[in-house]
């Protein structure tokens, strides 16, 4: 069938489901997605567990609306399936500060350390490494290794730093962080907290320390919304990309959410510019071309996923909770 060459005038959404029912396609959408975005997909969540979601059903095509590494995630997972990313330019500041030669070339200086990398990294990085973490996993995972083998703990310094100083472990980190979690400024945030003394503070462990040290509560996306559901109070400060805010707003209507702000006093420059790069023109196309397509050769797919796998079996049940837990970590 030939294809309209613009897309003027198309009923934008009802494309997108014709196209869905079509390409036995499921939509998965990140919570740091647009809202109307979030608002077609089949599912909403993070990144390990909407790519889990999508292995389990009998979809054809995964279309991700997320970054790069996320759908390369769900290829890992889901061989067989066709998996399109809206934006092959969605990519991620931590994936971007982990080339893969230089992470090599890093494990070859610490030949006796095991390395746990977050999952916020390339396919090629996740084959270099022994096990992937979630920010719900990594600590069970951590607990388990013994305390005299050296640990690296890449891409996110943030996570890192977290979690050495709430577990007391030494681990080697890899100088990466999240721009956007990278942009959040204490002095704003203690502003904000002078105008609603009793709202606590949800925090995302991509975070600096300095933005953790005064949260109530730090967790993962999903671990941040099930703090709000939880919550007793009226009023919650959130200290992670905005867009998961749609999500709270939806489903708790008489709460209260405020974005942490960055250094201009505001939320919008916590905007992830990378999730920002799919839209729903994008996936009108994605859907109906079937591009941007992943692929990702064999042999280094069925290296990344053995460190998934290491994931999932030292910590299962914990992949796709989200909790951090409560947290008033202090130190440098």
């Amino acid at each position: 069938m030939e294809q309209p060459t613009s897309l003027k005038g198309l009923d934008l959404r009802a494309e997108i489901d014709r196209l869905r029912k079509e390409r036995n396609a499921v939509i998965l959408a990140h919570y740091y997605q647009k809202p109307e975005i979030q608002d077609l997909a089949d599912f909403v969540g993070d990144s390990l567990d909407l790519s889990r979601k999508a292995q389990a059903t009998d979809a054809d095509v995964i279309a991700f609306c997320g970054v790069r590494f996320m759908a390369e995630t769900a290829k890992i997972l889901s061989p067989h399936k066709t998996v399109v990313l809206p934006d092959m330019d969605a990519g991620c500041s931590l994936e971007d500060s982990c080339p893969p030669e230089q992470f090599a070339a890093f494990r070859a200086q610490h030949p006796d350390a095991i390395a746990l990398t977050y999952i916020n990294c390339s396919a090629a990085v996740k084959a270099l490494s022994d096990v992937i973490v979630t920010s719900s996993s990594a600590e069970k995972i951590l607990s388990q290794i013994p305390a005299d083998k050296p640990i690296i703990f890449g891409p996110d310094r943030n996570l890192g730093g977290y979690l050495a100083r709430k577990t007391g472990r030494d681990l080697i980190l890899w100088p990466g962080v999240c721009i956007v979690h990278e942009a959040f400024s204490e002095t704003e945030l203690l502003k904000l907290r002078a105008q609603h003394p009793d709202a606590p503070i949800a925090a995302h462990p991509e975070c600096p320390a300095v933005i953790l040290d005064h949260a109530d509560y730090v967790g993962s996306t999903r671990g941040i919304l099930e703090y709000a559901y939880a919550m007793t109070g009226d009023t919650l400060i959130v200290a992670t990309e905005p867009h998961i805010i749609h999500q709270m707003e939806k489903a708790l209507p008489d709460k209260t959410f405020i974005g942490a702000p960055g250094a201009d006093g505001n939320c919008n420059c916590n905007i992830c510019p990378y999730m920002a790069l799919n839209t729903l023109e994008k996936l009108y196309v994605a859907l109906r071309d079937l591009t941007p397509r992943i692929e990702i050769e064999e042999d280094l797919r069925l290296r990344a996923k053995n460190s998934l796998d290491a994931m999932l079996a030292m910590a299962g049940g914990t992949v796709g909770q989200g909790d951090l837990g409560p947290a008033k970590v202090t130190g440098d």
